[in-house]
């Protein structure tokens, strides 16, 4: 198995050594007896690690100079030797450290990040570092070219080695591979997952015939942008944040073509569709649709974002150099190449129209005791084009928010919600029908790319989405 570990790093990457490495076990055995006049990592509060000289070695403590210019006093638990041998601009390959603890795998990645080499190997491992900015050179077809074939190791770590690897021991072993793409919200593991998908549709691609339509590869490549579109948001720390889990598994035949493929998904984030944290978005498609040509704002009955209670509840409704009424045809464009018709594109922009429309209806005291209603007009106005939207009933519609049904052996039994219910209800009924939506795009890509039964082998790219710490965190359970 091939691993690619992404990282991003935090703060001011010339000074900052505190990368998010939560996924990396280091080996952090304390220096041994150090003598005066060495060279040692000592910890420190602002950037995690800070280089120094030993000035004194007393039982228990020793006395630290720091290249800082501060002078500490710390336990010989927390001291570590600095390689003094290593070249300034770091090692391509961190085996080759003379000693493999966290302040000397840090350093090594802040030396090779300060000259713009974002990738290193830790044996078989790539370790990515996330620059935030594009490096299109990088990844075009002369850089493909030049990593097919060429043994691991033999140039640059890159995410295209790693793809090479795999795609190489599939084929000379006859042996499946499997790629794991892990690391924090925000470290690039989904961009790392598309240039490894990119590869591997370039190592077992075929010429595209005009007659035979779009090939398997490049519907699995075009796939991404749709999900992306509803399955990725803003989070605090990423503006293109993965807010499910992908294994993508690619088939290919004996002679090493690319001859189906199959997506799964998991863990999608349901409770982002009702209830956003500032300076969060809600997923993209949302606002892309808030953005899309006059005719469909007209008939989806759409307007400004800022309208709608699912996404106001957050101050961001733009992100920077993303046009969304672009992106918006683009992802209409991704469904044709992935065979999702005209006739379902229109149902599937129906109903994330029609989840919008559903948050948006508030509600009030009914005449019956504990019952509900809709608040007011405005609310009647989006029951009734959510019901339009949903080609459903605008009574059952609204029964379904205000009253509960419970069913036992021997009656049916009808209960009123109180208003504060019936928003739950609403909620509730937004999130399964937005997830069943996601599934359904899921299986009609699937349907679509085709799987080969007779397939001799396959490489399965695991993305898994980050995950992000904050001070409240929730779990959203099934209602």
């Amino acid at each position: 198995m091939q691993h690619v570990l992404c990282l991003a790093p935090k703060g001011t990457h010339n000074i900052d050594m505190g990368y998010g490495l939560s996924a990396f076990t280091f080996c952090r055995a304390a220096t041994v007896n150090p003598v005066v006049g060495s060279q040692v990592w000592v910890e420190d509060s602002q950037v995690a690690w800070i280089d120094g000289e030993v000035l004194e070695v007393k039982e228990g403590e020793i006395k630290v100079r720091c290249t800082s210019g501060k002078t500490v006093v710390v336990k010989p638990s927390s001291v570590y030797h600095k390689d003094t041998e290593a070249p300034p601009c770091g090692v391509d390959d961190m085996t080759k450290l003379a000693y493999l603890h966290e302040p000397g795998v840090l350093d090594n990645l802040r030396s090779r990040y300060d000259i713009n080499e974002i990738y290193t190997y830790t044996g078989n491992i790539l370790i990515a570092v996330n620059p935030f900015i594009k490096l299109p050179h990088l990844y075009d077809s002369h850089m493909m070219a030049q990593y097919k074939g060429a043994g691991f190791g033999e140039l640059s770590p890159h995410p295209f080695a790693v793809a090479d690897a795999a795609y190489r021991l599939m084929i000379n072993e006859g042996i499946s591979q499997s790629i794991l793409v892990s690391g924090e919200s925000g470290a690039g593991k989904t961009e790392s997952t598309k240039l490894l998908m990119r590869y591997l549709a370039y190592m077992g691609g075929r010429a595209n015939n005009a007659a035979e339509g779009r090939t398997v590869e490049q519907k699995v490549l075009e796939s991404n942008p749709v999900l992306e579109a509803f399955g990725n948001a803003k989070t605090v720390r990423n503006n293109n944040s993965s807010r499910f889990g992908k294994f993508v598994e690619i088939q290919f035949d004996q002679s090493g073509r690319i001859s189906g493929a199959a997506i799964r998904t998991y863990l999608l984030e349901r409770s982002r569709v009702c209830q956003v944290s500032d300076p969060e978005r809600n997923y993209h498609c949302f606002y892309m649709l808030c953005a899309a040509p006059p005719e469909d704002i007209q008939k989806y009955k759409l307007g400004n974002p800022r309208e709608f209670h699912y996404l106001n509840q957050s101050n961001c409704f733009e992100l920077e150099g993303v046009d969304e009424l672009k992106e918006y045809r683009d992802t209409r464009r991704a469904m044709d190449v992935v065979g999702i018709s005209s006739e379902e594109q229109e149902a599937i922009f129906r109903v994330v129209a029609a989840v919008l429309h559903l948050g948006n209806i508030e509600f009030t005291k009914g005449k019956e005791v504990d019952s509900s209603v809709p608040k007011d007009e405005k609310s009647w106005f989006h029951l009734h084009t959510a019901a339009e939207l949903f080609m459903c009933d605008a009574k059952a519609l609204e029964d379904s928010l205000c009253k509960r049904v419970i069913v036992t052996r021997d009656e049916t039994i009808t209960k009123w919600l109180d208003p504060e219910s019936a928003a739950l209800s609403r909620d509730a009924l937004a999130k399964i029908v937005y997830t069943r939506l996601f599934d359904w795009l899921v299986d009609k890509i699937n349907n679509s790319i085709g799987q080969d039964p007779d397939s001799k082998s396959l490489i399965g790219v695991l993305d898994i989405y980050g995950f992000e710490s904050f001070k409240t965190n929730r779990v959203d359970l099934i209602e």
